[in-house]
């Protein structure tokens, strides 16, 4: 497991200054592992200037003190959320009663009560993405964890020729994916594998079915494993048969979108002008308008983080940034077509992540 380094809870202690707060609640689990290695289902975490405090229950007394050496531990019987409100009502300042929430991840009824257990006085400071700024740039350790992830996935999809045929199931493919990919010392998949054939292939986020692989159809493989915590993310689309002239065509319009998004890739500009790169270039070969979703997104500790790589997107890639480009086609009663990377950006270029063969495989 990685460990959390000082510099994040330093950033994290300047970011709570500048919103004008004296503590921080975090109650989303992905930033709480961030910044103090605990990875339970169960956890509040307290941040002040001089020290952070992780809430959890009796079910992780051994977890959370192997897990997170920096905090200080508070195993409680009672909801967590009463439990950390009360040491908020002792712990702050009588005249600077000002504390921060993330008001995306606590839910109304957690909200109530922290803030009766808190008691009256307390100044409350909704946030938004405060640390999800934080981890956006990913450390040399992160970014080696994130490598290997990327080719971990890379390996499983370099076999699907031993297991991606004519008259099986979407799930079947899709379990044997998942199977690989823990075999291989992932702990698991990055989100619920998609195995989409046929007409299905058409629908970018599609479940796989009970659906039998058939001869001259596409099929779309998307896919990722975590490894420490850290995840991974391609698409690859193979055809089961000779491929169309009209299937080849589409196939190498998307291949050149991701390349020119690739091009256009780099720190400095900003997330939209990527998208707009892989657009253009659909748009030039008539299938702009199947393209129906953003050219990518960040993550890391979880599948989808910032920054979204989307048409609208003004924000400004920076190096340590980690992104896919994934531009897609979907027609609708044919299939769809989607080619994914995992791209890491540095200060001078950009480090393709994914290794599996990107060409049209036709099987």
């Amino acid at each position: 497991m990685t460990v959390p380094s000082q510099d994040r809870l330093e950033q994290t202690r300047g970011a709570m200054r500048a919103s004008g707060a004296e503590a921080l609640v975090l109650t989303h689990l992905p930033n709480i592992f961030y910044l103090c290695g605990f990875s339970g289902s169960n956890a509040i975490l307290l941040v002040f200037g001089d020290a952070i405090h992780l809430f959890t229950d009796g079910r992780y007394t051994i977890q959370a003190h192997d897990e997170a050496p920096l905090a200080r531990l508070h195993i409680v019987r009672t909801p967590l959320a009463e439990a950390c409100g009360e040491f908020l009502r002792s712990r702050l300042p009588r005249k600077r009663r000002r504390a921060a929430f993330e008001a995306a991840s606590l839910n109304f009824a957690e909200w109530g009560r922290l803030k009766k257990a808190a008691g009256q006085g307390i100044r409350w400071k909704p946030t938004t993405e405060l640390i999800e700024r934080i981890r956006e740039v990913k450390s040399a350790e992160e970014l080696d964890l994130m490598r290997r992830s990327a080719r971990l996935a890379s390996e499983v999809v370099a076999e699907a020729p031993a297991f991606v045929r004519p008259g099986v199931t979407e799930l079947e493919v899709a379990a044997e994916i998942d199977y690989r990919l823990r075999r291989k010392g992932a702990s698991g998949p990055s989100f619920e594998t998609i195995v989409a054939s046929g007409p299905r292939s058409a629908l970018p986020h599609a479940r796989p079915t009970a659906k039998r692989l058939q001869k001259n159809e596409l099929v779309v493989l998307d896919l990722g494993a975590i490894l420490r915590h850290y995840c991974s993310d391609l698409t690859r689309t193979v055809f089961l048969g000779r491929a169309p002239a009209r299937i080849r065509r589409w196939y190498q319009a998307v291949e050149q979108a991701q390349a020119a998004a690739q091009e256009a890739l780099r720190a400095g500009v900003t997330a939209g002008s990527v998208d707009r790169a892989a657009r253009r270039l659909l748009n030039q070969h008539g299938l702009g308008r199947y393209f129906v979703h953003g050219t990518g997104h960040g993550l890391g500790i979880e599948i989808h983080e910032r920054p979204r790589v989307g048409r609208s997107q003004k924000q400004e890639i920076r190096a340590g940034y980690v992104v896919t480009l994934e531009p897609g086609i979907y027609v609708e009663g044919v299939g769809g077509i989607r080619v994914e990377d995992e791209v890491a950006v540095h200060a001078d270029r950009i480090e393709v992540l994914t290794t599996a063969p990107r060409g049209l495989l036709e099987l």
